[in-house]
């Protein structure tokens, strides 16, 4: 099976999306800092917590999460603080 899409992982991280994770207070400047960055080639990467076993039996029809794949959960504010620099196409 082809993939329409396929993540470029040569691509670079070219800024972070939104204030960082100490401005907001979702990390004490530790190894758990969810975050939102821009890559070089435009694609976004989302830094969050692996949830993927936890929703795996649970997500609703229609949707699922490849072997390759992992559910991400962020904290809402982080997403929230970073919608301004989001663009809408």
């Amino acid at each position: 099976m082809t993939r329409t899409w396929e993540a470029d992982t040569r691509a670079g991280m070219r800024r972070r999306i939104g204030p960082p994770p100490l401005d907001l207070g979702v990390t004490k400047a530790g190894p758990d800092c969810p975050e939102i960055w821009e890559l070089d080639n435009g694609d976004i990467a989302v830094i969050g917590r692996d949830a993927t076993d936890a929703y795996r039996g649970r997500l609703p029809s229609g949707v699922s999460v490849g072997t390759d794949e992992r559910l991400v959960v962020i904290p809402r504010v982080t997403l929230a603080a970073a919608k301004p620099e989001i663009p809408d196409a």
